[in-house]
This record gives structure tokens, sequence and C-alpha cells, in this order.
């Protein structure tokens, strides 16, 4: 049975998940947290694929080993049971002397899925589950949609007018730059999202008329995988997204299409490139994509109903005529104002 106090312990164990928010791909966020007596002698999280497990840093910063056999870990998942990059965390909890565990979520990671708790109980450890379950998925729910649905997690994204359109009308000669719907700050926030995901797609048709570079610039962090699809294939090798500062991939149709420094999959000319698309970014391990366009490919993914959360800001300013929203029934979950725009969340599970 849950406590108040189990929530409260849980709640911190995400806390420190989420500092790490980011940082951890492939690998998910997760917290833990070592408590005696209702006070917390232990923390720590997860860093980035490849070092020490949380459960390993709580552990450590304990000062007092002996307490351990009173204390009572919180961690937000599952801990491994196997060798991987790093020894399997039961283990070593099971050899600290720790007698009680609370864990958030099982790992539906086939290597983990309810073999670390049973591990545990094997070893006449305590193990209760499922405490603020909804929470400790819902921060790693790239990491379990790529387990699960065997696909990255999927976030849209686009900017519309007050009137509804996400674009003014172009013609040819027009200026190859964005006409832009929101503020700074919300500019600052889509390059923050953008560190927080391992890949990010836009169309042909975007890059030829904002010419994006589809990096972070604004925010400090890594670059995501640029995914171009574009069938055609037709586009400038001197675009922005061919320079060379992050990984680019280019899905065409065109089997002659060549640019520099940019690999190249080809996509069958009939049938669907988003699902094809999905399959072959799930076999290279990304967890998670961020799709800002054009309306073509918002609307595509919208249609497939391959896609997990959509984030549409609404400016203020008016447009009058141009290229229509791709979503405009978008039911918001959630609403966060701007001075410039509104910005609304959707998920779709």
């Amino acid at each position: 049975m849950t406590t108040p106090d189990d929530l409260v312990w849980m709640r911190r164990a995400l806390h420190l998940a989420r500092m790490a928010e980011g940082c951890t791909s492939p690998n998910p966020m997760v917290g833990a947290v070592v408590v005696h007596e209702g006070s917390i002698i232990g923390e720590g999280y997860h860093l980035r694929a490849g070092t020490p497990h949380a459960e390993v840093h709580a552990i450590n910063a304990v000062k007092d080993r002996s307490l351990l056999p009173e204390s009572t870990m919180y961690v937000s998942l599952e801990p491994c049971s196997h060798h991987g990059r790093t020894p399997p965390c039961t283990e070593l909890i099971i050899g600290s002397g720790i007698r009680s565990v609370v864990i958030g979520t099982t790992d539906t990671n086939p290597q983990v899925a309810g073999r670390g708790a049973e591990r545990l109980r094997q070893a006449g450890v305590t193990v209760v589950t499922g405490v603020a379950e909804k929470e400790c998925r819902h921060i790693n729910r790239r990491f379990f949609t790529w387990h699960e649905k065997k696909r990255p997690y999927v976030i849209l994204k686009w900017a519309r007018s007050a009137d509804g359109y996400i674009d003014l009308p172009r013609s040819p000669g027009d200026p190859v730059e964005p006409n832009w719907i929101t503020g700074k700050a919300e500019r600052l926030m889509v390059h923050r999202w953008r560190a927080e995901e391992d890949a990010i797609l836009a169309g042909g048709g975007t890059v030829r008329t904002d010419n994006p570079s589809l990096t972070v610039r604004l925010w400090e962090g890594r670059n995501p995988v640029r995914i171009i699809v574009s069938r055609s294939g037709n586009l400038d090798p001197r675009s922005a997204v061919f320079d060379g500062s992050a990984e680019t991939i280019l899905f065409t149709c065109n089997d002659r299409a060549a640019f520099p420094g940019a690999r190249i999959f080809t996509l069958p000319e009939n049938g669907g490139f988003i699902e094809e698309t999905l399959k072959v970014l799930y076999d290279m391990g990304i967890q998670s994509l961020f799709v800002e366009g054009g309306a073509f490919i918002i609307r595509s993914f919208i249609e497939s109903g391959l896609w997990d959360e959509a984030r549409r800001f609404t400016g203020r300013v008016i447009f009058n005529d141009g290229v229509p929203d791709p979503f405009p029934q978008l039911t918001p979950a959630e609403t966060i104002h701007f001075e410039k725009s509104i910005l609304e969340f959707a998920y779709h599970f």
C-alpha cells in the first residue's frame, strides 16, 4: 500500500531524475533516494549513458553505511539486473544491506522487465512497486515508447497566427527565411526542446522556404540528428541543414540525390513515408523525434496516428491568408501563456 511518505520520497527521486533531461539517451532518466527514519541520507541520479546508475550515486552518497540495513531506497525505475556497460544495480543494493526498496515503475526493456524486482525479492529484500507510476512513466515516455511500440516517441511542434495560418503565402523570389509568429522566449524554449530529443525532422518545403539550421544555438546542449524528408530531393546543397554542424539524414524518392555530409535513405515511390522513416530511426536506436513541419509533414503524422505529443503556439499576429493550421481541431491538455503567444500541449496515447 502506498503511503503519503512514499509519494514524497518518490517525487524527490523524480525531481532528481529530471536534472539529467536530454542527457541520458538511450538510457532512461532515473533518480534514487535512500531514506532512514524520515530523513534522506543519500541520493543521486543517472547522468548519462555509460556512467553509474542512480542507485550507485545514492548509495555512495551515504556517509554512515551502518544505517543502510534500516533504510529504504526509493528509485523511479526498476533497478537493472543484467550486465551492460555498468554492473547490475540489484547486486549493489543487495550487497549494501538495504532491505526495503520502493520502485516507481517496472522497466519494460526486455533485459529487465520485472527481473530486477524479482532478484531483489529472492535475496530477501521487501519490494513495493507502482508508486507514482504514471509520473515515473511520463518522464521516460520516449524510452518506453521505443521499447513498447518499436518506434521513436514523436513530438509535433508548429506555430500559427491568431487567425489560423502557419505561414504567409509564398511566391517565387520571396526571401528564404521564416515569418516569425512567436517571440524570443518561445524560440529559446524550442531550442531547449531540440536539445532534449535524439532527432529533429522537417520537410523539403520547410528547407526551401525557411532554410532552418535545426540545431541548438540558443541553448546549451547537443544537436539532434537532422532528418529531412523530401520526395523530390530538390534541395539546395548550400542549405543550412547541410552545413556539417550536425548529422543529417535525407529520406527521398530520388535515388540520384547526393548532398555534402548527408546520409541518404531512398523511400519507395508509393507508400507512406512516415512508417518507413520511423522504422529506420528505430533501427538506428533513435528514441525520440521532434517534428518541426511544415504543414504537409504535420498533417501526415496526424493522419497516420503515429504521433504522441503536439505542441502548438498561437501568436497574436494576423496573416489574413496563407498556409492553414494542419491540425485546427487540436484539443489542449495544458496551456502556457507568453507575451506574444499561447502554447498548447496535447497528447495522443
